[in-house]
């Protein structure tokens, strides 16, 4: 590795936290997930597990760009999990992340946090209309993205699979996971309601998460549930248009 930054609460653990990294490819440590791009491996570190995620090598512009004009992936995930702490907003503990070089380009990124065992995702909730509490459980959700939006965080890649949800002491808390693509500043009401664009199809959820957020955010509920819901089926009518697309111009890797 050419470049490895550790958290200050673990740098007396740097040389065991570099061979994790170095013995990614070997190790045969579970999988986390069915990533097609990224890969994260649930790795022994002491009496603890880290996930350790080996992001997919960018193409050749991007290894310039992530070598010199741009944070990588995994340097992004890591201090914009140490901004979420910072906020206490939920995300597993940053641990550090490291990167290699080659031609003078970026070749692998690795981002190192601390294991979460979640009860469930967001996903869960799409698919099982009968796991227990799931109306509160997706007001608190809408609430979490509320407090999120007034924080001035912007999650991108605020989709099913990216918030971990587990029951601690009969309360629910979420835990944001895949960082890369986050932002911060004042949100218009237009990127509070888009927000909500990826994270279900079904008009149920999106009717009820409408109803929280306007009455969190003071608004009418009536017409955020209208924004909410073209969000969605636009974002719908997009993602389908371009899964079809892929489907003819790939048709030969079936």
């Amino acid at each position: 590795m050419n470049r490895i930054v550790i958290s200050e609460q673990h740098k007396a653990h740097r040389d065991a936290l570099l061979h994790l990294v170095t013995s990614f490819d070997t190790s045969v440590a579970p999988l986390i997930g069915q990533g097609d791009r990224n890969v994260i491996k649930a790795m022994p570190f002491g009496q603890d597990i880290l996930a350790v995620k080996s992001f997919k090598s960018p193409n050749i512009i991007n290894k310039w760009v992530y070598r010199f004009w741009r944070k990588s992936k995994a340097e992004r995930s890591f201090y914009y999990a140490q901004r979420l702490l910072a906020l206490n907003v939920g995300t597993a503990e940053p641990v550090g992340f490291a990167e290699s070089y080659k031609y003078f380009g970026l070749d692998r990124s690795f981002y190192l946090s601390r294991g979460l065992k979640p009860d469930f995702t967001f996903r869960e909730l799409i698919h099982d209309v009968n796991i227990p509490r799931r109306d509160y459980i997706l007001e608190r959700f809408t609430e979490f993205t509320f407090d999120l939006h007034e924080k001035g965080i912007l999650f991108h890649d605020h989709s099913p699979g990216n918030t971990l949800i587990k029951w601690i002491d009969g309360e629910v808390h979420f835990y944001l996971v895949d960082l890369n693509r986050m932002s911060f500043g004042p949100l218009s009401r237009k990127q509070r309601i888009h927000n909500f664009a990826r994270l279900t199809p079904l008009r149920a959820m999106v009717k009820a998460m409408s109803k929280t957020y306007a009455r969190c955010a003071n608004m009418d509920a009536d017409q955020v549930y209208r924004e909410m819901w073209a969000e969605t089926e636009q974002f719908q009518y997009k993602f389908h248009r371009k899964r079809r697309l892929k489907k003819r111009l790939f048709f030969w890797r079936r």
